[in-house]
């Protein structure tokens, strides 16, 4: 796939910390237009945390964050939403007492194009038909495959321009989290989305991303293309190793 030079997302020499404790030291990372970038790293490595810094969740301290050529840097989440980025968290964090309905319609709740979002609402049910099945159930009584389903159609509902994605194959058996994957790469290809995807699984992270970061102890060690990362020797026996 060829390398796209516009960039989408420029984080640079971004600083996050917990207290006295450093999560992100500096770091500095682009993601180029229409591209899926992923970045990988163990359990602790800040991987969460740059995402929910990007979407307004927890405040930087020093550094910047934008978005074509907008500074959203520390802006609020719901602002940062109608510049057009979209997270589906780690957790899921879905509404487990509304619909699967409901749910999706919570993602557009900044729109005003109601034709839209219906529109939309029927590619969601397209990529993922057990939603659809589920249409009227509450979110709280889906699998753990089915709610990561569902925070993923949630996130597209608000058709960002940037999709952050974190471990959506966390906690979900082998046959879902392929079939999650299948679908990730199909909102990129079809829809021509930006996904910024955080992961667990490098196998997996590496072989649909165009671009890759390894993140460890809130520093960026290693960047790019994903099939030269998925080939270096340190990465393979960190991470891709049985």
């Amino acid at each position: 796939m060829s390398q796209l030079s516009e960039s989408m997302l420029e984080v640079t020499s971004l600083e996050v910390k917990y207290g006295a404790i450093a999560a992100l030291r500096g770091i500095s990372l682009s993601v180029k237009t229409g591209q899926i970038v992923t970045m990988i790293g163990a359990n602790g490595a800040g991987k969460s945390t740059l995402l929910r810094a990007i979407s307004g969740l927890i405040r930087v301290c020093s550094g910047n964050i934008s978005l074509g050529d907008a500074d959203i840097t520390n802006l609020p989440p719901h602002r940062i939403v109608g510049f057009g980025v979209s997270h589906a968290p780690e957790g899921r964090m879905i509404f487990a007492n509304l619909t699967v309905r409901e749910n999706l319609e919570m993602g557009a709740y900044l729109r005003r194009d109601s034709d839209a979002v219906a529109g939309d609402l029927d590619r969601v049910f397209l990529l993922f038909p057990r939603l659809k099945e589920r249409i009227n159930q509450q979110g709280g009584t889906l699998s753990g495959g089915e709610q990561q389903m569902l925070a993923v159609g949630r996130a597209m509902m608000a058709r960002p321009k940037l999709l952050l994605l974190d471990e959506p194959s966390l906690g979900i058996g082998p046959i879902l989290v392929k079939a999650i994957f299948q679908t990730i790469v199909e909102i990129n290809r079809e829809l021509g989305m930006t996904i910024l995807l955080v992961e667990q699984n490098a196998h997996l992270a590496l072989k649909i991303a165009h671009y890759g970061y390894v993140l460890e102890t809130g520093n960026i060690i290693l960047e790019g293309p994903s099939s030269e990362i998925a080939c270096n020797e340190l990465v393979r026996k960190a991470y891709l190793s049985e």
